[in-house]
């Protein structure tokens, strides 16, 4: 990125210090331990911290620059030729900042929201679109009111599209995002049961998600789940659907997966290959395919990209594993339907006699906790021979499955990632295949690390 001082002066209410007409602006960062270059610091005031705090720190790692909360005391000793610019918000500064440089750069914007999938689909969005158009991507899980902005800012000067993850905690925060990027294409990828315990309901999940549409430009196309009911009703809008079922735009038929690569068609036309495990993957790489055909890019630069995918770590993540197993590294996140779509992943592919699951606990699931945890052991069947599970709630799965274990798996559950780790790993040889799952604050990824070769 880059911007002239001009673009700071076009929001602030007045300035302190000596201002370069001629100030160009490399970096915009909040974090006064990050080194910058030529960098504009945004002290932003947090439940714990108040970044008004770090400006001299934030001026050691090379800002130049910075805003002020009007009214705050600048503190001592610091230059006074240094440039400060009041604004009364500096939170809301951010984003006018960031809205001012999305449309001084004037990207295409396309906009992913949904339960599960948004990271992995804004991955494949960007390798597909990489492949014919300069791209910028949110950074990891800098999907809220804070990272989009500081994603918007980080922009290139020469970006053409910009592929933008919005998530969201409770109702109208999607809109906010939605209304602070206006994309000109919005994905919803799936509806999923993650933040029910804030928003009540799966409907209410889907009204939540829907807020999408909130800041979508005039001519804007919503790019959706056309398998998820709540999803079906989209009034006036130009909407196109991705899906299993007949009635979508965009069918996924001929699928054909193995633990090194998947096969499948759309509308029974199109053949593609995908480098990554689970039919959700091949839901997410149809919202990909659908982006580039809207933009025009041709179905040999798709499959181009698709093959050079490299995701966000793990998600779905294929490892050799010790004495020549197969580790599949899922952890970042769960939901029960991010869980039973990654366990009927295990049970397709072929030429493994152990099929072993590690499970844990999945968080903000509300009321209903106990009743979508045991949910996942419904599909917890032959071929999976063995069942691992960690923690309070994760108990719940492997106590349903015992209730109803006609396919004689193995089920064990543990209270700690240690207990889990030392049964584990005598079951790893060349014919194992290991799923580990849970929700983020499980840190379920740390058993990794002695499973690999």
């Amino acid at each position: 990125m880059s911007f002239n001082i001009h673009l700071v002066k076009e929001i602030a209410l007045n300035c302190h210090g000596t201002v370069d007409e001629d100030m160009r602006i490399d970096e915009v960062f909040i974090d006064s331990r990050n080194a910058v270059e030529n960098g504009l610091f945004i002290p932003i005031i947090g439940e714990r911290f108040d970044g008004h705090s770090f400006l001299q720190g934030a001026i050691e790692k090379g800002a130049i620059a910075a805003l002020w909360e009007d009214g705050k005391k600048l503190p001592d000793g610091l230059d006074e030729s240094f440039p400060i610019f009041y604004v009364k918000d500096t939170l809301k500064a951010l984003e006018q900042l960031a809205k001012k440089y999305l449309q001084k750069i004037a990207p295409k914007v396309i906009g992913v929201t949904g339960s599960n999938g948004k990271t992995t689909t804004k991955d494949l969005i960007d390798a597909v679109l990489s492949t014919s158009f300069k791209t910028h991507k949110t950074a990891g899980n800098y999907n809220n009111h804070i990272g989009l902005p500081l994603t918007i800012l980080a922009m290139p000067t020469d970006c053409e599209v910009a592929i933008l993850e919005m998530g969201m905690n409770n109702f109208g925060e999607i809109s906010h995002l939605s209304n602070l990027a206006k994309p000109d294409l919005a994905i919803i990828t799936n509806i999923g049961e993650s933040h029910i315990e804030q928003l009540g309901s799966r409907e209410g999940i889907a009204k939540a998600k829907l807020e999408i549409v909130d800041g979508l430009k005039d001519k804007g196309v919503l790019i959706i789940d056309g398998d998820e009911p709540l999803l079906t009703n989209k009034d006036h809008l130009s909407v196109l659907t991705c899906g299993y079922g007949s009635a979508n735009d965009f069918q996924i038929t001929n699928v054909d997966q193995s633990a090194d690569v998947t096969n499948f068609s759309i509308n029974n036309q199109e053949q593609y290959t995908l480098n990554l495990l689970g039919k959700h993957n091949i839901k997410n790489s149809t919202y990909a395919i659908a982006v580039g055909k809207y933009l025009g890019i041709n179905e040999h630069r798709i499959q181009i990209g698709l093959e050079n995918c490299v995701l966000t770590g793990m998600r779905m993540e294929k490892k050799q594993g010790i004495n020549n197993s197969t580790i599949i590294n899922d952890a970042y996140n769960s939901s029960p339907t991010s869980m039973k779509a990654a366990i009927e992943t295990i049970k397709q592919l072929h030429g493994f006699k152990k099929r072993i699951l590690v499970l844990g606990d999945m968080y903000e699931l509300g009321e209903d906790e106990r009743e979508l945890h045991r949910s996942v052991a419904n599909v917890i069947s032959s071929p999976i021979t063995h069942l691992f599970t960690v923690g309070e709630l994760g108990k719940w799965i492997a106590e349903a499955l015992l209730e109803h274990n006609n396919d004689k798996i193995v089920v064990s559950s543990y209270k700690t990632k240690e207990d889990v780790k030392e049964n584990l790993l005598p079951l790893l040889d060349n014919g194992s295949i290991v799923l580990i799952k849970a929700s983020r604050g499980m840190k379920l990824e740390t058993i990794t690390k002695d499973l690999y070769s």
